[in-house]
């Protein structure tokens, strides 16, 4: 089993993108090379706010699944905002 990590990015927008890595310095440096995820090519720079290590790869696929379920405001609190 390897590391991953499940976290949320604020954009320069105000808000709030969900993912998974393995690397999160990595993907955080290709979110803002304009490389990452599509939404948030276009609302740079973007910040990490929250982030969560898993055991795996499949359980931070699926934390990030079930976080995508939360509105704006369960998101803020999760982040402790």
């Amino acid at each position: 089993m390897s590391q991953a990590f499940t976290y949320i990015v604020e954009c320069a927008d105000g808000s709030l993108y969900t993912g998974w890595t393995t690397n999160l310095e990595q993907r955080l440096a290709v979110h803002n090379a304009g490389k990452g995820a599509r939404y948030t090519r276009s609302r740079l720079p973007v910040k990490l706010v929250w982030w969560e290590e898993q055991p795996c790869k499949e359980q931070a696929q699926s934390r990030e699944a079930r976080i995508k379920l939360l509105n704006r405001q369960e998101k803020l609190i999760l982040i402790g905002q």
